[in-house]
This record gives structure tokens, C-alpha cells and sequence, in this order.
């Protein structure tokens, strides 16, 4: 969040910053007034603001600040009225007689346009708020409204009201209370108009810009339940407007589920790449057991193609002998011979009787 106000189009030196750090254990306090100090002496001088103030002020939060206990049901009712003690007290520490308006942030702003004041500013009305979603990882469907809190009232959460104690505290998102009231985060259009205005009953703390004078009139933030609200929620039983179509970014924080999801989703990865593992093992198997297979198969025929040259050379060369006769000059044997004679003498005996 710290990095954002180097990114104001605003003019830094006509802001003056205001910073309430409470019931912190971990280093907040450290890190914000390193990165201050590093902004006022800053080498580009329009990065500067005006008066800074750090007021450090517990409320006794007993809350733990992890994702599932501050945004438990059962922590709601007490926590935000503790909120509301808070900017009671930041406010009343803060602001100057010549302040025009006065701006809330949250820390956990992860994104948001850099000219956000003058744009708010431009519509001239005496609280109004951006939309706030947050980011989710693609396998959570990458986007989600996060502040449900900027709201327009039902005629059920009216008979609810009707209902519930005097010091009960209606709060939007959870099944306890189901309210049907039309919620400025799910109106959003992507490609809508971001300077529509809609006429709200209920304010998100996310991210509020309110005229000075609103404050000094004597309009607060309820620190108890004021008509079945408290916090901001309270404070929008004024007159707010809310911008539908005009969005900034909360910091994505996985919650219990989330975290179960993953860890879901991490031991199917991890089951499925030891089965497609066990299946490529498998494979190699009987690939090295048919490439076994073919290779003596390999061996067998060129040995049988090798007896088979043999038996056909063999074969030729006997044929060969076979059919071959004598040649031209070789000479008859002396038996051969002796055979002729004795079948020509009876024809000559013939021949000379006649």
C-alpha cells in the first residue's frame, strides 16, 4: 500500500497524511516510518506531502489478524465497532480547519487508478465510494467482489432489523443474516460507465472520500449499533453515493477453504503425477521387454536367412554338377571305346554277307 503514494496524480503538497497503528505485533510501525522518511526526501521533488502524522493507539483488539478470524461471523458485531473507535480517533487527531476532504484508505489496497482523488472528487458530493473486487488465482475464477459492505436497503433486512437486539449488528456476506439487499460490488459492468452514480445506503471502508465539513457537523462513525449497523455501514445511514462501474483492487488473501482447496488441489497434482509416473514405468517395461522380443527375433531370422543362403548355394552347386556333360575336347575312355566297336562289328558282318 506504502508504494501507492508515490503514484497520486493529485499534488502531494496539498495533502497531508494521517497514519493510526494499533494492537500491531509485527513491524508496521517500522516499515511505514522508513518509507516516509525515504518520500519527504525524495530526489523528485513532487513526491513530498504536507503534514504527516503516526499516531500509535490500541482499541484492545482481541481479534486474531488472520483471514478466518477477522472476517469470522462471530468476530464481526465487535470488531467493527472497535473500527469505528479507531476512525473516531484518527479523525478527531487528523483533521484541520483548512482540510476540504477527507480520505479513506485501506492498507490492503492492492490496486487502484493513480488519479482516484480527482475522480472522486469530480462528482462534488459529500461521501462517495469506488467499487472494490479483489483478484483470484485462475483456479478460484480470477476475480471475485470483495466489499460487500456498499449497499442499498431491502425491505427484508428492514423486518430483520425489526427483529434482533438493540445492540445487533447486521452484517452483509454471511448466512446469518440473510438481508437480499442489492450490493453496489455485484452491479459491476466491466465496460460500464465508471462516472454512474448509484444512491447507496450502506458504505464500504475499503475506500471512502467524504467532504471535511460532513465530519465537522458532527457525523461519525458509529462505535455502536446505530439502526442495527455500525462502522461505516453506519455511517452510510447518511446520504452516500457509490460508483458501480468505477473499481479498485483488494489484496487477495486465501481464506481457510482457499487454503483447503489448495492443498486439494496440490495432492491431486502430486496423485496424478505419480500415476502418470507408475504409467510410464509401465511402458518402459514392455517397450524394453518387445525391444528384448524383437531383438532375438532379429538374431533367429538373419540366422535362418543365413542357413538359407547355404541350402541354396549347396543346392545350385549340385544342380550345376548335375547337368553339366562332357566337353568337346575331352577324350572317351578306353572302355567307352570298346563298347562302340562291338556294336559296329555285327553291321559290318551284315553288310559283307549280303
Amino acid at each position: 500500500m506504502f508504494s501507492h503514494f508515490r503514484n497520486f496524480t493529485y499534488p502531494h503538497h496539498l495533502i497531508d497524511l494521517a497514519f493510526l497503528v494499533s494492537d500491531s505485533k509485527d513491524r508496521t510501525l517500522e516499515v511505514l516510518v522508513q518509507y516516509l522518511e525515504e518520500l519527504q526526501n525524495h530526489e523528485d521533488p513532487k513526491q513530498p506531502y504536507g503534514e504527516i502524522s503516526i499516531i500509535e493507539k490500541d482499541f484492545g483488539q482481541q481479534v486474531d489478524q488472520n483471514v478466518e478470524s477477522r472476517h469470522g461471523f462471530a468476530a464481526q458485531a465487535s470488531r467493527r465497532k472497535l473500527m469505528a473507535q479507531a476512525r473516531n480517533w484518527l479523525l478527531s487527531a487528523a483533521l484541520r480547519p483548512y482540510h476540504s476532504w477527507v480520505y479513506w484508505r485501506d492498507v490492503d489496497v492492492e490496486t487502484a487508478p493513480f488519479t482516484i482523488l480527482e475522480d472522486l472528487m469530480r462528482h462534488n458530493k459529500d461521501v462517495i465510494v469506488p467499487n472494490v473486487w479483489r483478484p483470484l488465482p485462475d483456479w478460484l475464477g480470477g476475480e471475485q467482489p470483495y466489499d460487500l459492505n456498499s449497499w442499498q436497503e431491502s425491505e427484508t433486512a428492514l423486518a430483520l432489523a425489526d427483529t434482533l437486539d438493540e445492540d445487533a449488528v447486521i452484517v452483509e456476506g454471511y448466512a446469518e443474516y440473510a438481508t437480499w439487499r442489492p450490493h453496489l460490488a455485484y452491479l459491476r459492468d466491466p465496460y460500464g460507465d465508471p462516472d454512474m452514480e448509484m444512491e447507496i445506503d450502506g458504505v464500504g471502508g475499503v475506500s471512502i472520500l467524504a467532504k471535511a465539513r460532513v465530519f465537522r457537523s458532527g457525523v461519525h462513525f458509529p462505535a455502536f449499533s446505530f439502526e442495527k449497523h455500525a462502522e461505516t455501514e453506519g455511517f452510510g445511514k447518511f446520504s452516500v453515493v457509490g460508483l458501480p462501474h468505477y473499481t479498485i483492487w483488494h489484496l487477495y488473501e486465501p481464506s481457510v477453504d482457499d487454503i483447503r482447496h489448495m492443498e486439494e488441489m496440490e495432492q491431486e497434482r502430486l496423485a496424478k503425477e505419480a500415476e502418470e509416473k507408475a504409467r510410464a514405468e509401465r511402458e518402459k517395461k514392455i517397450k524394453d521387454a518387445f525391444d528384448d522380443t524383437n531383438t532375438q527375433w532379429e538374431q533367429d531370422k538373419s540366422e535362418m536367412q543365413n542357413i538359407a543362403k547355404e541350402a541354396n548355394k549347396e543346392a545350385k552347386e549340385s544342380s550345376e554338377k548335375s547337368n553339366s556333360g562332357p566337353s568337346k575336347d575331352s577324350k572317351p575312355d578306353s572302355k567307352q571305346e570298346e563298347a562302340r566297336d562291338l556294336k559296329k562289328t555285327p553291321e559290318r558282318e551284315g553288310l559283307a554277307d549280303a
